[in-house]
């Protein structure tokens, strides 16, 4: 579970509050295993009860995109002008969308 030079892996916290239905990254924390890091999270991230949900994921388990690399990624999107609601006669009596 630890590294080469004895740290503690970083893991990811993740709180569902009240109030909604998804999980919100809330931040990090170091934790030698699965168990320590929802009770740290609890502890860190949860102390006037904000939350009804705890996720903790290991941060190598996570696998992001490079922000250099979003043309690349995300453009392709941009040339589907088909997918935005700019196409579509709405009637007279939807006025607020």
């Amino acid at each position: 579970m630890m590294s080469k030079n004895n740290e503690w892996p970083i893991w990811e916290v993740f709180i569902r509050s009240k109030n909604g239905l998804e999980h919100r990254h809330v931040g990090s924390l170091h934790a030698a295993g699965e168990e320590m890091a929802l009770e740290n999270a609890r502890d860190v991230y949860t102390r006037r009860q904000e939350g009804v949900s705890i996720w903790v994921v290991e941060s190598k388990h996570i696998h992001a995109t490079n922000p250099s690399e979003a043309g690349e990624l995300f453009e392709p999107a941009a040339d589907k002008v088909y997918r935005h609601p700019t196409f579509y006669d709405l009637p007279e009596e939807l006025k607020h969308i």
